[in-house]
């Protein structure tokens, strides 16, 4: 049951004996709502969060990102050295997963959802405007994890079948999706995680990191030119790992404590992430792929162990889509928390679906850059909140915050423009508008670092400010 003195709503609990055998947790954890989990159902140790994470982190899309560094500028690519590629995405990783294990550490202290949780530094009408972006990233990413799932399985068809159907493919993981969201965190980790995912994928990636080397010439890879864009690059890992921090407490609120929310999200996602995107980049460089896409068909094309090792991971990303399809519906619930969870799972997972069978892969990278222009900074001012409010969010604090905290609103949004105007991203009408702001990009830092910074300092001087104010006033 909920904390004493707080309201619970059956569509934050179903209310029915578990059955014989079943764990607790596994029956009431996929409908739990917006309310703090109590301390029964926080039963997510190292181990749970680690391979939750760490799947997670385990992507197909991950690998096309890594292929992006190095493609041709033209192509959508940064067109990077490797040793550049390699030395960005390690910094990024480094940074980015800080940060994330930073989310996961105040999500298992608050025990609620992610966009919950930013009433406290918006309050409860400010955490809309990024419950809206947190609902359309999800959805977005939904979206684009399906367009890969598809992809990978319609290379493997052609292969084996000489049938195709992306369409069919886009449908079908589409309701697997919807399946594994149905199971909540608790039973996905138990029932899906570790029984079955993260060991398949292990063996898949090491034979295909063998495959994209054998034959080639790695030295010559490595000694291969690029441009000189660290920083774009850096922004671009950094986003793909930021994008998970406005969704990382929806998981870490089962956490048995802040310190196994933190390492757990922070060294799970940490430890897939600089193999991966490397991968993408080495395929691209030593399989002469000329844009992203291509590099799953050559993939495909490898034989029947690089076949078998692709079915794998496209399977395994059904675990991303799960995550985005499962906190899409629980962000909603932040707006409407008494629709039914299920219904709200449902209903996201098929517009996702619709919007698989639309939407066109060439839109990946601004859709990367865009997200991480608003999400660095809210997360800023987060943190800067958090360790003002003394490093810990009560039920009040969340629940009872003011309707609108336009102080904070600001900071965020002053970090979000400083983004843009280092480095415009998104589409062409967008950019087109900040182009007569005259952006002028850093020669270091990149965005992400300056924006990050400024909505932080920014959201400790305002917290200070209105706290000083609160102090006057109650002594007048």
């Amino acid at each position: 049951m909920p904390r004493p003195g707080l309201r619970s709503h059956p569509s934050n609990l179903i209310r029915v004996m578990p059955a014989k055998g079943v764990h607790v947790a596994d029956e009431e954890t996929p409908s739990w709502g917006i309310h703090p989990v109590p301390d029964r159902l926080r039963v997510l140790g190292f181990l749970d969060g680690f391979l939750l994470w760490a799947n997670l982190s385990v992507s197909l899309l991950v690998i096309v990102a890594g292929a992006f560094l190095v493609l041709p500028v033209d192509e959508f690519g940064l067109a990077l050295s490797l040793p550049q590629a390699v030395a960005a995405i390690v910094a990024a990783a480094l940074v980015g997963n800080l940060l994330l294990g930073l989310g996961g550490l105040i999500g298992a202290d608050a025990r609620v959802p992610a966009m919950v949780l930013m009433r406290a530094p918006l309050g409860r009408r400010g955490s809309y405007l990024p419950t809206a972006l947190n609902v359309l990233q999800c959805l977005g990413w939904s979206v684009f994890e399906l367009i890969i799932i598809a992809t990978g399985a319609s290379a493997l068809s052609e292969q084996v079948l000489g049938f195709g159907g992306v369409a069919f493919w886009k449908i079908l993981f589409g309701a697997v999706a919807t399946a594994l969201a149905f199971l909540g965190p608790v039973g996905f980790v138990r029932k899906y995680v570790r029984k079955f995912a993260v060991w398949i994928v292990i063996a898949s990636l090491v034979y295909l990191a063998w495959w994209s080397l054998h034959g080639r010439h790695p030295v010559a890879l490595w000694h291969r030119p690029g441009t000189h864009a660290f920083w774009a690059g850096f922004d671009l890992v950094l986003a793909s790992i930021i994008s998970w921090t406005p969704l990382v407490a929806d998981y870490t609120r089962f956490s048995r404590s802040r310190r196994v929310g933190f390492l757990s999200a922070g060294v799970g996602y940490f430890v897939p992430t600089v193999p991966l995107f490397a991968l993408g980049a080495v395929i691209a460089l030593s399989r002469h792929i000329s844009e992203a896409p291509a590099l799953l068909t050559a993939i495909a094309a490898g034989g029947a162990a690089s076949i078998l090792a692709l079915l794998a991971l496209t399977v395994d990303e059904s675990d991303e889509a799960f995550a985005n399809v499962y906190s899409g519906a629980v962000s909603l619930q932040n707006l409407v928390p008494h629709v039914p969870q299920r219904l709200l799972v449902a209903v996201f997972a098929a517009t996702a679906t619709v919007g698989a069978l639309l939407v066109d892969l060439r839109n990946y990278q601004p859709f990367l850059y865009l997200l991480g222009s608003f999400f660095v900074p809210l997360l800023a001012v987060l943190l800067a909140d958090w360790l003002l409010a003394g490093r810990h969010y009560d039920h009040d604090a969340v629940f009872r915050a003011p309707e609108l905290r336009p102080e904070m609103i600001v900071a965020w949004l002053v970090g979000f423009c400083l983004y843009q105007w280092l480095s415009p991203q998104g589409p062409g009408w967008w950019t087109s508008v900040v182009a007569h702001a005259h952006p002028h990009a850093l020669p270091w830092g990149g965005a992400s670092l300056p924006s990050f910074a400024a909505a932080f300092v920014l959201a400790l001087l305002a917290r200070a400010v209105v706290r000083d104010r609160a102090a006057r006033e109650s002594l007048a």
